[in-house]
């Protein structure tokens, strides 16, 4: 494990008080519990792990690519975003990660305002989430590294917190699922960095059609009925 720079931002990032508009998004656990796929803490188990090794993995790559893209300077945010989105096949969760980062731009630009950021925003108009947390990564000063752990912490953390308010879970049970992918999540933040220096056409990026699906319904279901999630 490598040692973190400036932890303090690391923190920050992950944080879930920090007002990125993430705690409306379940990351489709509410669809999953709505269709009886995810009732009990086992079954939240199945989906964070699955989630964790392919949407997860996939912003992990992507925050470690954009950290090392803004930290060397040269780099086409266009390209990197469109590859992003090219692996990202549900219009639903393309819009989930455009409006996330969406929210994460104005906080960033309050604690962490860097030029890269300001291109970022420029050239992509509504960069995803995994590139703007990148991006704040470098500008805080710490590496693709911390990054990537920082979006595969992300991508389990508000499910596990949204199943508890969906399902009335035992949060201490739920928190208990996370620590247990801790290992998984160590080796796949080694994995996205030393992957982030590769073109951004040959970025990897496991399907998920599970989850393509489940935010496709929520998405349909979300117009016909109130949901408590956005996605």
């Amino acid at each position: 494990m490598p040692t973190i720079r400036n932890g303090l931002a690391v923190l920050a990032l992950a944080d879930a008080r920090l007002p990125n508009g993430g705690h409306v998004h379940s990351g489709g656990v509410e669809q999953a519990a709505a269709s009886g796929l995810v009732t009990t803490v086992e079954d939240l188990r199945e989906f964070l792990y699955g989630r964790l090794r392919s949407a997860g993995f996939t912003s992990a790559v992507f925050a470690a690519a954009a950290t090392h893209a803004a930290a060397n300077g040269e780099v086409d945010w266009l390209v990197l975003d469109a590859e992003l989105d090219a692996r990202t096949p549900s219009p639903a969760q393309r819009e989930a990660s455009r409006a996330q980062g969406r929210g994460l731009v104005r906080a960033g630009r309050a604690a962490w305002p860097s030029p890269a950021l300001d291109t970022l925003v420029a050239v992509t108009g509504r960069p995803h989430h995994p590139l703007v947390l990148g991006v704040l990564a470098a500008a805080a000063g710490t590496e693709p590294w911390a990054a990537a752990l920082v979006a595969g912490y992300q991508s389990v953390s508000g499910p596990s917190s949204a199943a508890v308010r969906l399902l009335g879970l035992d949060p201490f049970a739920a928190n208990a699922v996370l620590v247990d992918l801790s290992g998984e999540l160590d080796r796949l933040a080694d994995t996205a960095a030393a992957l982030a220096h590769l073109p951004p056409g040959d970025l990897p990026a496991p399907g998920s059609p599970a989850l393509d699906l489940l935010a496709e319904a929520h998405h349909h279901h979300h117009r016909e009925e109130v949901r408590l999630f956005a996605s």
